[in-house]
């Protein structure tokens, strides 16, 4: 139960990684990219081919993050002046060429040229070898309290934020509800971690969820100081009407290019960890669906929030994990029909949230992008 709430917690957080770059180009700046898994796959196969030439783990992640954040530059520059439905179209193309082109080269090992296709397999893992000593353990549990208690104390300031007319159809037991969920959530997190550290060597991935987790953390915070800052005010406007900007002198191209390349970077470091996660990738680990899977957390959490894609993730883990343990035994269908179901229901779901709350579970209606 424990291994598995490790691996339940690390896709969580990788997830939340990941979509946390694609709220700062959609949520944030009005962006339109149906193409972000792109971004996660530069970081990903780089991060893995270093590796296997003796990079640290560290550093081939940076550099995977930088290629990603470069990519973002190169599309950037080529597709950023389209609007909306076009820039849509363009990314989505691009995303599926860095697919096919990875499907079908050589990729350089130390052991020889590999096929694409076949995949990239037995490559370093970060802290598999580590023999943890107590002042580790007492490291690492002090990083996991410190970010359990920065959840917390987030899900408090919003749960207790008081009401206004504006959120006022939006009651404050709906709130208290989704707080106790989450909290629930970040407490087993939590409790999942102590146990797994307390047994390292039989839950040899729990490194992985502590790093993962912190990464995440900070991540969260450098982009909680950007969004409010004159920065991140001026790509609110550009989501608005980007002419407003541009009247006042703000370059809005230079603007929109740094948004894409650090939502791509972010979606770098991402790739990293779901690389370090499988323990083996394949071009078909990078399809679109992951890219619309980050836009379902993105919409239900609410957009131009990052707490909300926190949350956001949350909700679409515990939906998947609940409907793959439980449709099962009521619904009696095989497994690919049992799967076409379950999209089907969370788009139905989608729908009724798009009548009900727009604007997402965190969002706000006066931010919504949709149909501007």
């Amino acid at each position: 139960m424990v291994g598995y709430l490790v691996f339940l917690t690390i896709s969580t957080a990788i997830f939340a990684l990941f979509s946390l770059g694609l709220n700062l180009q959609w949520g944030f700046t009005g962006l339109i990219n149906f193409g972000h898994v792109a971004f996660m796959t530069v970081g990903a196969y780089t991060t893995v081919l270093l590796s296997l030439y003796g990079v640290p783990l560290i550093i081939s992640a940076l550099i995977g993050s930088l290629l990603a954040a470069f990519l973002g530059l190169l599309i950037g520059l080529s597709t950023l002046r389209l609007r909306e439905d076009y820039l849509g179209i363009v990314t989505i193309g691009v995303s599926e060429l860095v697919r096919i082109f990875v499907n079908n080269q050589q990729l350089p090992t130390p052991n020889g040229l590999v096929d694409g296709v076949q995949g990239l397999q037995s490559y370093p893992l970060p802290l598999t070898n580590l023999v943890p000593n107590p002042l580790f353990k007492l490291a690492t549990v002090g990083l996991l309290t410190g970010v359990a208690l920065l959840c917390l104390w987030r899900m408090w300031a919003w749960v207790k934020a008081p009401q206004t007319k504006k959120n006022s159809r939006y009651s404050f037991a709906v709130r208290v509800i989704l707080g106790i969920v989450a909290v629930a959530f970040i407490i087993t997190i939590y409790l999942t971690g102590l146990t797994a550290l307390s047994d390292y060597s039989r839950y040899e991935k729990s490194g992985l969820m502590v790093t993962v987790l912190v990464v995440l953390t900070m991540v969260f915070w450098l982009l909680e100081l950007l969004v409010r800052s004159p920065w991140g005010r001026v790509l609110k406007s550009i989501r608005e009407d980007e002419q407003v900007p541009r009247a006042l002198g703000k370059n809005v191209f230079w603007y929109k290019l740094q948004a894409f390349m650090l939502g791509g970077a972010i979606a770098g470091i991402a790739g990293a960890f779901f690389a370090w996660q499988l323990t083996t990738i394949y071009p078909n680990s990078f399809e679109p669906i992951t890219t619309f899977n980050a836009w379902i957390i993105v919409i239900l959490g609410g957009a131009s929030n990052n707490a909300g894609t926190l949350l956001g993730a949350i909700v679409f883990f515990t939906y998947e994990e609940l409907t793959r343990n439980v449709l099962p035994q009521i619904i009696p269908l095989d497994e690919a029909r049992l799967a076409a179901f379950r999209i089907m229901v969370i788009g139905f779901l989608l729908m009724v949230m798009m009548i009900w709350r727009p604007q997402g579970l965190l969002g706000k209606k006066e931010e919504l992008t949709l149909g501007k």
